[in-house]
């Protein structure tokens, strides 16, 4: 008997095909808006019926600042507070 590798892939946007590990992807790899996202990508750049979910990705509390974007690093509401 073979063994079945399972794939489990969950699409955040239909449109274009584009699924979670991806979008969390390229956020690893700089991308900290879903512009930046959708220039990636194309997600979110048809219906916009995704772009929630991608916010949601990127977190609620991460926002650029533009010394961190020009480095692309992402930076957490806490860590702007902890600076203050």
């Amino acid at each position: 008997m073979q063994s079945r590798r399972e794939v489990t892939r969950v699409y955040v946007c239909n449109c274009f095909g584009v699924t979670e590990a991806q979008v969390k992807g390229h956020a690893a790899n700089g991308a900290c808006t879903p512009r930046q996202i959708a220039s990636a990508c194309k997600a979110g750049t048809d219906c916009g019926s995704c772009v929630r979910r991608i916010q949601a990705l990127l977190g609620r509390g991460a926002y650029p600042t533009r010394g961190l974007v020009d480095e692309s690093q992402r930076v957490l509401a806490e860590q702007l507070d902890e600076a203050a």
